[in-house]
């Protein structure tokens, strides 16, 4: 697909992406240290609401 940039600004935006704050290494993206966060944050969201209910109650 080619840019819609003009050559100049394509030039701009290459440079700007080429700068030290942009060539951060990434660690990999890991799935299940995701899935088990999402888990235990929706666990302890549970139990906190649990244990509002019964002060309430």
């Amino acid at each position: 697909m080619p840019s819609r940039l003009t050559p100049e600004d394509q030039q701009k935006v290459d440079q700007y992406l080429n700068l030290p704050q942009h060539q951060v290494e990434r660690q990999p993206f890991r799935p299940w240290r995701l899935v088990w966060i999402l888990l235990a944050v929706v666990i302890a969201l549970g139990i906190l609401s649990r244990l509002l209910s019964r002060l309430v109650l």
